[in-house]
């Protein structure tokens, strides 16, 4: 698999400060959010979170991206570890589609019969950039942030022993219920 890779830099952000490196993989480019202290934590804090420009961006209520890549940023800026910046839209059906997948949440689908209805599986992510991520930064023990049983199903298949899990719990609303509710009633989402 041919992943290109950048320096590393410094991210002063308003969580605290990171060091950041981007990976390109078929034009996808994908970051990772590192702590201060990253190098030097036998097993740190891993979230892989799924880009989602509506919810990150423009703080779409639809979801609970935000919120969740929010409650990551601090909470790994304070207790160290990583945040992956999965450049997979919409679960990797691409921002028109994922506006069009919106357009048939308004008429009543759920987030996976939208998908389903164009053309799309319940969840197209291709997770392998991950395992190169992983190999880079020398990962074998982590301490996984994730509500997703495939997310943490994948880690594993890598052999990267997962020594605790964390679930993102974040607050829900009137517009994003049903969506929550979707992800742990028919995808298996573990809150």
């Amino acid at each position: 698999m041919n992943i290109e890779k950048s320096n590393i830099a410094n991210l002063p952000t308003k969580y605290g400060k990171f060091k950041i490196r981007a990976y390109k993989q078929n034009n996808q480019e994908h970051l990772a959010i590192m702590s201060e202290n990253f190098e030097n934590l036998e097993s740190p804090y891993v979230r892989i979170h799924s880009e989602c420009l509506t919810g990150d961006t423009l703080g779409s209520l639809k979801c609970d991206c935000q919120n969740q890549l929010d409650l990551s940023l601090k909470f790994i800026s304070k207790e160290g570890g990583l945040v992956i910046y999965h450049r997979q839209e919409g679960r990797n059906i691409g921002l028109l589609n994922k506006v069009n997948a919106y357009a048939l949440q308004d008429q009543g689908r759920n987030t996976i019969e939208a998908n389903l209805e164009l053309g799309f599986g319940e969840d197209d992510r291709d997770y392998s950039v991950v395992d190169e991520i992983f190999k880079d930064l020398n990962l074998k023990k982590i301490k996984l942030i994730t509500n997703n049983p495939k997310k943490l199903s994948y880690v594993e298949s890598l052999g990267v022993e997962i020594v605790e899990r964390i679930p993102a719990i974040t607050k829900t609303n009137v517009h994003n219920e049903h969506y929550v509710n979707t992800k742990k009633e028919k995808m298996g989402h573990m809150f």
